[in-house]
C-alpha cells in the first residue's frame, strides 16, 4: 500500500512539474516573438486562461520582459474570472489595469471589448451609472470611428445591448426594445449566434416587463435554440429560469419547476453567483405556488444569501418579495409584511440612484443636441457669407455700369434686394444665437437639480425639473419663430428667473406686473428679446450683493403706439460692477445685450417708429446708487 501511494505522490509530481514547464514554454514563445493577435495568444493559452496561478505567472514574466500584451491578456482574464465568480471588485480592478495597458498599446478594439465587460460587471450589481458610463464611453469612441471594422461592429452592437438593459433597469422598455432592434441588426449582418442568443434573450425580457408573456417566451425560445447549438451552459441557465418566470406568470407552476429544477445544477456547477442566485429564486417561487413551503423557503434564503454576499441588488428584491409571499401562505403575516417592508426599501434605494441618473442622461442628450446645433450654426454661417458675397458682386455691377439710366435702374434693384440680403442676414443671425442658448446656465441648473436628488429633496427636484423641461421646450418652440406674443415672452421670462434662482438659494425675490388694459396675447416682441436685460441684472447686478435681492418688472403703455417695460434690480449698480469686473484677471466679453439691440433694430424696421433702451442708475437718499433700471421702449406692430 505504502509503494502504490509513494508511485502515486511520484507520479503527480512530474504531472504538475511537467505543466508548469509547458505554461512557462507558451509564455516563453509568446513573450520572443511579442504576439499581439488576440486568436493567436487565446489558441497557445486558451487551456490555462481559467487557471489563476498560471494567468500571475504570465502577467509577472510578461513585465519583466515589457509584453505589454502579455500582461493586458492576463489582467483581462483574472477580470474575466472574477466577474464569473461575482467577485466584482477584483474583476473590475483587473479590467482596469487591463484598459490602462490597451492605451500604451493603442489597441482601440481592445479597449471597447474591457470597457463593455467593466460595464457589464457594474450591471450585474445595479450600479446603473458606472455602467452607463462605461458602455456609453465605449459607444461613443466606437461611433466616431471612420470605416469600422467587423471588430468595431460587434462593440458598438455589445454596446447597445448593453445600454438596453439599463434601460430596462430605468424600467424604459420601450426604449430598451429600440436598442436591442438595433444591436440584433449587426448580430444578424455578422452572423454571430452567440450575439443573437443573448439579444433574443433581452428582448424576451423586455417584453416580460411589458405584459407580454407570449412574446417574451417566444423569444426566450429563440434564445435557447441558439445556446443549444453553441453548447452555451451560462446562456442554457439563464432561458430556464427566464422562461420559468414567465410559466409562473401564467400560473402553469409545474412546468415551470420542472424546467427551473435541470438547470440547477448546472448553475451550481458554473459558480456564477449572480446566475445562481436568480435560479434559486425562481426555483423557490415555484415551489411557493405549489405550496410546497419547506423547500420554497430554503431555496429563497439561498438566493438572498447570495444576492446579499455578491451584492446582486435585483436580486435581493426580489427574493425578499417572495418570501414575503411564503410567509403570507404561512399565515405569518407579521415576517411576511417583515420581508415586504424590506424588498420596498431594497428598491428604493436603486430606484433613487436611477432618479440621479435620469437627469444626467438629460444631460448627456442636452450635450448631444448642442453639437447638433453647433454644426446647425456653421451652415447657417456658410450661408450668411455667400449672401455677403452676393452682396459685394451687386456693388460691383453697380459700380462698373456705364450708363446713367442703367445705373439709377440697377441701384434700385440692387439696393431692395441688398434690403432683403441684410433683413434675411439678421434673421439668420438671430436664429445663430438662439441655438447657442447660454450652455452654462443649462449646465448650472441642472446640477442644481441634481443636488435636491442627492439630497433626497423629491418634490423640489420635480417641481423644478418640470419647469427646466417647460423652459427648454419654450425656447426650442422660439427658434423657429420671428416674433412671440407678449404673454409667452412673460411666461417663459417667469420660468427662466424660477430656474437662475436655484444658485441663488430662492434669494432674489421677483415681481412681474402688467398693465390690466393690455391685450398680451396681440401684442407681439421678438422672441427672449428680455433674457440677455434679466441676466445682467442677476449677475452684475445682485450677485455680488449682500442682503435683500430684488427684480421687478413691469409692462405699461405710455403712448397710443408704445409699450414700455421696465427692468428694475436693487444691485450694486454698473460703476461697481465695471470695477468688480475690470479687477478680474479673465474678462468674456458679453454680445448678448448687442444682438439683442440688432434685432430689436430689425424688428422695427419698415414701421413708422422705432425703439429706444434707457439705462437709468437708481439713487438713494444719501445719492448712493442703490440698483439700476433698463426701460424699452417698442412700438405695437
Amino acid at each position: 500500500m505504502k509503494k502504490i501511494l509513494f508511485t502515486f505522490i511520484i507520479l503527480f509530481s512530474i504531472s504538475i512539474s511537467s505543466q508548469e514547464k509547458e505554461v512557462n514554454e507558451k509564455i516563453q514563445y509568446l513573450i520572443n516573438n511579442n504576439i499581439i493577435s488576440d486568436d493567436i495568444v487565446d489558441s497557445i493559452f486558451k487551456k490555462h486562461r481559467r487557471h489563476e496561478k498560471d494567468l500571475k505567472l504570465l502577467i509577472n514574466k510578461s513585465k519583466e520582459s515589457s509584453y505589454l500584451y502579455g500582461q493586458f491578456y492576463g489582467h483581462r482574464s483574472l477580470g474575466r474570472i472574477n466577474r464569473d465568480l461575482s467577485l466584482f471588485e477584483k474583476s473590475i480592478s483587473e479590467y482596469n489595469k487591463a484598459v490602462e495597458i490597451t492605451k500604451q498599446l493603442k489597441d482601440t478594439i481592445s479597449e471597447l471589448k474591457v470597457l463593455n465587460s467593466i460595464g457589464s460587471a457594474y450591471r450585474r450589481q445595479d450600479d446603473i451609472p458606472n455602467a452607463l458610463n462605461y458602455h456609453q464611453e465605449a459607444l461613443d469612441i466606437a461611433l466616431n470611428i471612420k470605416n469600422p471594422s467587423i471588430d468595431i461592429k460587434k462593440s458598438i452592437s455589445i454596446s447597445q445591448n448593453s445600454m438596453g438593459n439599463l434601460y430596462i433597469s430605468l424600467r424604459q422598455y420601450e426604449l430598451a426594445l429600440n436598442e436591442f432592434s438595433n444591436s440584433i441588426v449587426v448580430q444578424k449582418q455578422l452572423n454571430n449566434k452567440l450575439g443573437l442568443a443573448i439579444n433574443y434573450q433581452n428582448i424576451g425580457n423586455a417584453k416580460e416587463e411589458l405584459g407580454d408573456l407570449d412574446g417574451a417566451y417566444e423569444n426566450y425560445l429563440k434564445s435557447l435554440n441558439f445556446n443549444n447549438a453553441l453548447e452555451n451552459s451560462v446562456g442554457k441557465i439563464i432561458c430556464a429560469y427566464s422562461i420559468a418566470n414567465v410559466l409562473i406568470k401564467q400560473k402553469k407552476y409545474d412546468k415551470a419547476l420542472k424546467t427551473v429544477d435541470t438547470v440547477l445544477q448546472r448553475a451550481i456547477k458554473q459558480k456564477d453567483m449572480y446566475y445562481l442566485s436568480n435560479t434559486y429564486n425562481t426555483l423557490g417561487l415555484a415551489q411557493v405556488h405549489l405550496n410546497k413551503l419547506n423547500p420554497a423557503q430554503k431555496n429563497l434564503n439561498k438566493a438572498l444569501q447570495i444576492a446579499s454576499n455578491y451584492n446582486v441588488q435585483n436580486i435581493v428584491v426580489r427574493s425578499n418579495e417572495n418570501l414575503s409571499l411564503l410567509y403570507e401562505k404561512k399565515k405569518d403575516f407579521k415576517k411576511a409584511h417583515q420581508y415586504y417592508k424590506i424588498a420596498k426599501e431594497e428598491d428604493a434605494k436603486t430606484y433613487n440612484n436611477l432618479n440621479l441618473l435620469y437627469v444626467n442622461e438629460l444631460r448627456s442628450r442636452y450635450d448631444k443636441q448642442r453639437t447638433k446645433n453647433q454644426l446647425k450654426d456653421l451652415s447657417k454661417q456658410n450661408e450668411i457669407a455667400k449672401l455677403q458675397l452676393e452682396k459685394n458682386r451687386n456693388i460691383f455691377i453697380l459700380i462698373a455700369s456705364l450708363f446713367v439710366l442703367l445705373i439709377v435702374i440697377l441701384y434700385s434693384i440692387i439696393r431692395e434686394r441688398s434690403l432683403r440680403n441684410e433683413k434675411k442676414f439678421l434673421t439668420l443671425k438671430q436664429e445663430a444665437l438662439q441655438s447657442q442658448m447660454n450652455p452654462h446656465f443649462i449646465f448650472n441648473a441642472l446640477n442644481s437639480i441634481k443636488l435636491y436628488i442627492i439630497n433626497n429633496e423629491q418634490k423640489n427636484a420635480v417641481y423644478y425639473l418640470n419647469k427646466f423641461a417647460k423652459l427648454i421646450r419654450k425656447i426650442l418652440e422660439a427658434s423657429n419663430v420671428k416674433e412671440i406674443s407678449l404673454r409667452e415672452e412673460l411666461e417663459t421670462m417667469e420660468l427662466y428667473m424660477s430656474i437662475e434662482n436655484i444658485r441663488f438659494n430662492n434669494e432674489i425675490n421677483y415681481t412681474f406686473s402688467v398693465d390690466e388694459n393690455l391685450k398680451l396675447d396681440s401684442i407681439k416682441i421678438p422672441p427672449l428679446v428680455l433674457q440677455p436685460f434679466i441676466e445682467n441684472a442677476i449677475w452684475h447686478g445682485l450677485s455680488s450683493k449682500k442682503g435683500i435681492k430684488k427684480i421687478a418688472l413691469s409692462v405699461t403703455k405710455t403712448e397710443e403706439d408704445y409699450i414700455l417695460i421696465s427692468i428694475e434690480d436693487n444691485g450694486i449698480g454698473r460703476k461697481a460692477s465695471a470695477k468688480i469686473k475690470a479687477g478680474k484677471t479673465t474678462n468674456r466679453k458679453s454680445i448678448g445685450i448687442g444682438l439683442t439691440t440688432e434685432r430689436l433694430r430689425s424688428f422695427v424696421r419698415g414701421l413708422e417708429k422705432d425703439f429706444s433702451l434707457k439705462y437709468t442708475d437708481i439713487n438713494g437718499e444719501k445719492n448712493n446708487i442703490e440698483g439700476t433700471k433698463v426701460e424699452i421702449k417698442i412700438p405695437l406692430v
